[in-house]
């Protein structure tokens, strides 16, 4: 893996840094970052530690939604956001260790229940590399997965719901059937209300509200296209990592965020790209009017 952007710029200030002797201890701090910038160039497998440096939330990690959402989606060249119905095949193994790092620093992974369903969802694991890192910010050993469902159609036998080091919580509207949050309770799950008026729909905005509440601040979304495109509608998404697979599929996948069109395109500025395999792995944030 290799830095592709920001490209570190050395400029004369840096050389009569080094070289003068009255400022040893400035051009002694100048030499390790540049010894640190050509590392992040070189074409090598970074370290989880390393990369999670890399994606570090901002602190405090609070948008204007009261919480720090990231999104993490991979696409096709020709913008498929899955193959056959799964993300999995356009994935690779740098995208999975940047798919752990980002898990490993968030205090919840949002996401739909179509894609809990698709993709067989398991509870996230306590990891040891992230332990230290996560301890120190009081976070839960693991992060919980927060699944959004208005009508709570989910199969509460999967490890998901029995085997989570952290509860697993359930987001859902006015339109559930009482059956069926009384299912969700009996499995251990947390059930959280988030509804948009009469209809009974989850309202994205109010989904990161709530969990904001609970004190996950640091959030993560990995989809599915159906509910990023909502949290992008809502106003709420603060960042968008976005992996690029050298991969055509053709077809008709969806694309990574399915829904209405916004009124106007929401702006992000480009943060940071790195590449491994052809695989690009970028990261946007947005910027608030």
């Amino acid at each position: 893996m290799r830095r592709l952007f920001p490209v570190p710029v050395r400029t004369s200030a840096d050389s009569s840094a080094e070289t003068s002797a009255g400022e040893r201890e400035t051009g002694a701090r100048a030499l390790e970052d540049r010894a640190a910038e050509d590392r992040a160039l070189e074409d090598r497998e970074w370290g989880l530690d390393e990369l999670a440096d890399a994606y570090a939330y901002p602190e405090p990690p609070h948008g204007p939604s009261g919480a720090f959402l990231r999104a993490n989606m991979v696409s096709s060249l020709d913008g498929a956001a899955h193959h056959d119905g799964r993300s999995k095949p356009l994935s690779s193994d740098a995208d999975m260790r940047i798919f752990g790092v980002l898990r490993g620093l968030a205090d919840a992974v949002v996401v739909g229940a179509e894609t809990v369903r698709l993709e067989g969802y398991r509870p996230a694991r306590a990891r040891e590399a992230f332990a230290e890192r996560r301890a120190a910010l009081g976070q839960a050993p693991a992060p919980a997965i927060a699944v959004v469902s208005a009508s709570l159609d989910l199969d509460f036998s999967t490890p998901l719901f029995t085997e989570p080091l952290v509860p697993t919580i359930v987001i859902t509207g006015a339109a559930a059937a009482a059956e069926r949050i009384e299912r969700a309770r009996a499995a251990g799950a947390e059930v959280v209300f988030a509804a948009a008026g009469p209809s009974g729909r989850v309202d994205a905005a109010a989904v990161v509200t709530a969990l904001a509440e609970f004190g996950h601040t640091r959030l993560l979304t990995e989809g599915g296209p159906t509910l990023l495109a909502q949290f992008a509608a809502a106003g709420v998404l603060d960042e968008l990592c976005l992996a690029l697979a050298p991969l055509v599929t053709a077809g008709a996948a969806k694309r990574i965020m399915d829904g209405a069109e916004l009124g106007e395109p929401e702006q992000f500025t480009l943060d940071s790209v790195l590449e491994e395999a052809g695989f690009l792995f970028t990261r946007y944030r947005r910027i608030y009017q």
